[in-house]
């Protein structure tokens, strides 16, 4: 069984993780993964995020530093949206 602090340095995060992480909830970073908004990839059915890359894109959203290669995400097939009642 891995340590807290084994787990807190974790390079690939998981949702809930990488949520915590950026300080936003799971539902919000499941849609943000899902349209591409955030450098995230699938392993099986799951979104998995490296810390190493959301470090980089939240750098380059912020304006801090320009990286050294673009860090894009890869956008998806967006879902339909349903239309208001």
């Amino acid at each position: 069984m891995p340590s807290a602090a084994q787990i807190a340095l974790r390079e690939v995060m998981d949702i809930r993780q990488a949520a915590d992480y950026l300080g936003i909830s799971g539902d919000t970073l499941y849609r943000y993964a899902s349209e591409g908004f955030v450098p995230a990839f699938k392993l099986g059915n799951r979104w998995r995020f490296k810390r190493s890359l959301l470090d980089a894109w939240m750098d380059e959203q912020s304006g801090v530093r320009k990286p050294s290669a673009p860090v894009k995400a890869k956008p998806t097939q967006k879902k339909p949206v349903r239309r208001a009642r």
